[in-house]
């Protein structure tokens, strides 16, 4: 079990944090937040969203970064 931290690259920084069992998990609560931020966007009609997600650890070294377009549709992904 650990704590991480779901910055939003190139902008917002998590100062809470989750504990969550592996980083497997941290990586599909990130999915699950891209999801709900490309849906977001979409229904408030915004042009643009961030590039990533960066999954961290306690001591802010980054575990793995997470592109919002990794949660689109094939057919989206140009």
């Amino acid at each position: 079990m650990g704590r991480f931290y779901l910055h939003i690259k190139a902008g917002h920084y998590d100062a809470e944090g989750v504990e969550l069992p592996s980083l497997d998990a941290a990586r599909k609560e990130a999915l699950l937040s891209a999801r709900e931020m490309l849906a977001g966007a979409i229904k408030a009609g915004k042009s643009t969203v961030p590039e990533a997600l960066v999954i961290a650890d306690e001591d802010g070294r980054t575990l793995e970064v997470v592109p919002l377009a990794s949660v689109l549709p094939e057919p989206l992904k140009k």
